[in-house]
C-alpha cells in the first residue's frame, strides 16, 4: 500500500491508523502549497487531494471515511470497527461528525480565511469556523465522558478526533478537558508516534 499525505493534514489519522495495523506500506510527501491541478498527485488521484491510498492491487481509494473504514474492514483482528451493529452506527456517526463538521466546517473555515480579501472578511471568516469548531469539541468532550475512547474501545473514530484535536492549538482554540485527555492517549500509543515521527510533527 502507498499513502499519500501532508504533514499535519487529515492524512496524520490515516498515517496512524496503518501504523496501528501493522502491514507494509509507503508514505509519500504531497506539497499543498502546489496549486491542486499541478500536484503530481492529481495523476494518481483527479481530486489531487490527501489523504489517497494507493491499495495492493493498484486501486486507488480517496476520502477518509472510506479509507478508514476500508483499512478497518479488511484488518479485524486489529479491532478497530465494532462488531455490533449499533457501535458500527456509533462509530461512523462520531467519525462523520469529526470529518463533516469539525473539520469541512470548523477548521476548514479557519484555514482558509488567511486567504480572504480583507482584514474583516478574515476575522468574519475565522470566527465562524472558530465557533462551529468549539461547539463540535464540545460535543466530542460529552460523547467521551466518562469513556477513554469516543466508542468505548479504541476505534477509526478516535484518529479522526485526534487529527482536528492536533489543530486547535494552531487557532487558539482551547480543548475541552474530556477531548484534551483524549489527545494526550492518542499521543501515548506506539502508532501515533511513529506516524508523527514519520511526519516531522515528534
Amino acid at each position: 500500500m502507498k499513502l499519500y499525505y501532508s504533514p499535519g493534514a487529515c492524512s496524520l489519522g490515516i498515517h496512524v491508523l496503518l501504523e496501528e495495523i501493522g502491514r507494509p506500506y509507503e508514505a509519500e510527501r504531497v506539497d499543498l502549497k502546489v496549486p491542486a491541478p499541478e500536484r503530481p498527485l492529481a495523476s494518481v488521484n483527479p481530486k489531487s487531494k490527501v489523504p489517497t491510498l494507493v491499495r495492493e492491487d493498484g486501486s486507488v481509494l480517496t476520502e477518509y471515511p472510506a479509507i478508514a473504514y476500508w483499512l478497518a474492514r479488511t484488518n479485524p483482528e486489529r479491532r478497530l470497527f465494532p462488531d455490533d451493529l449499533d457501535g458500527q452506527a456509533r462509530v461512523l456517526e462520531a467519525l462523520d461528525y469529526c470529518v463533516a463538521t469539525m473539520h469541512m466546517q470548523g477548521f476548514s473555515r479557519m484555514f482558509a480565511a488567511r486567504r480572504a480579501a480583507t482584514p474583516a472578511e478574515q476575522e468574519s471568516i475565522a470566527a465562524m469556523g472558530r465557533d462551529i469548531a468549539t461547539r463540535a469539541l464540545s460535543r466530542m468532550a460529552a460523547t467521551l465522558d466518562g469513556k477513554e475512547w469516543v466508542n468505548g474501545d479504541y476505534s477509526i473514530a478516535d484518529t479522526a478526533l485526534f487529527y482536528c484535536s492536533t489543530w486547535a492549538p494552531h487557532f487558539n482554540v482551547e480543548l475541552p478537558g474530556n477531548v484534551a485527555g483524549h489527545l494526550a492517549r492518542m499521543k501515548a500509543r506506539p502508532a501515533v508516534q511513529a506516524a508523527l515521527q514519520q511526519e516531522g510533527l515528534a
